[in-house]
């Protein structure tokens, strides 16, 4: 997507912003899956939106847990920082949603907004039905090496280890206020595989980039592969053909959005959030963007003219050393 058409986005959204904090909330299928997805990624990418939403939409409605209606926008990404093929969900949801009567904002009654382990096991059994349900409609093809799971036993059977195993959900802290959010909108939802500033060097048909190792402590690296390499694993990033990866569900839902956003912005107005409220935070994040690759940056600390000589100080013995 162009800059023109992300910056028009996104002044979209601005008036939709409401004044609470934002959760993010990631959904992740088992690599178990990615070669029946990477051959069926329209049936497989819509039943990931799905069924993710229903998944918060049905547990938020829980009285037990939420008792609420919430809203949010859910963006699919389907690489990993390497650039193979990890198909995923970012769902950014404001904290908290609508009584039942429509009557009065909620907020949340603790810190993770809605409990993990039970947005996980909702959700593998919510994606795996979808699936069986796709295989039964004959929506799913079976080339080369998966040609025997045509086989309705032997798909039940592909299907069966996805229940000894727990699927990811991860609940990341509050963004902290609608401008974090603007900028987490800006940088992260629209790209896509990998971003010009994360190239290093192209040299003897070898290209290098950046990447973070998740699995060890997020650690920085770099990768070197043949251009024909890092072209395959571009190209499994490539969408279908009129595919849409950001949707919103709930109260922003394009057919709700008009009347149901407008009443959650009054209700707001007249309510202030409890400040032992898990998810309120103090800080109104200020960030500025980068000179080199126009990233919004979030302000963590503001230094007196003598740390900063005292950092620099610092600095010069470590590099002299």
């Amino acid at each position: 997507m162009s800059k023109w058409a992300r910056d028009r986005w996104i002044a979209a959204r601005q008036s939709e912003l409401l004044p609470v904090p934002y959760i993010h909330v990631v959904f992740t299928v088992p690599h178990y899956l990615a070669h029946l997805a990477l051959v069926n990624k329209k049936v497989f990418y819509d039943l990931l939106f799905h069924a993710s939403a229903d998944t918060l939409l049905e547990i938020a409605s829980d009285p037990k847990h939420l008792g609420t209606q919430i809203g949010f926008f859910a963006v699919l990404h389907s690489w990993g920082q390497n650039l193979l093929f990890h198909p995923h969900i970012h769902c950014v949801i404001p904290a908290g949603g609508l009584s039942p009567d429509h009557t009065h904002w909620i907020h949340p009654h603790y810190p993770f907004f809605l409990p993990v382990g039970v947005l996980s096991r909702v959700f593998r059994g919510k994606f795996v039905a979808a699936l069986q349900r796709r295989f039964q409609q004959r929506q799913l093809i079976f080339p080369g090496s998966l040609r025997p799971l045509q086989n309705e036993p032997a798909f039940r059977a592909f299907l069966r280890p996805l229940f000894r195993q727990n699927w990811v959900v991860y609940a990341k802290p509050p963004f902290g206020g609608p401008q974090h959010v603007l900028g987490y909108l800006g940088r992260y939802t629209h790209r896509v595989a990998i971003t010009n500033h994360r190239l290093v060097a192209f040299q003897n048909n070898q290209v290098t980039f950046r990447w973070k190792d998740y699995a060890q402590g997020n650690h920085k690296r770099m990768l070197t592969l043949s251009a024909e390499e890092i072209l395959r694993r571009f190209l499994l990033h490539v969408l279908p053909r009129g595919f849409v990866r950001i949707r919103s569900f709930g109260f922003l839902a394009n057919r709700r959005r008009t009347l149901l956003l407008p009443l959650c912005q009054r209700l707001l107005s007249h309510q202030t959030q409890p400040q032992s409220s898990p998810l309120s935070t103090s800080v109104t994040p200020t960030y500025f963007r980068c000179p080199q690759c126009a990233t919004p940056m979030l302000r963590v600390e503001i230094l007196s003219a003598w740390d900063a000589n005292q950092l620099t100080h610092r600095s010069i013995v470590l590099d002299s050393s």
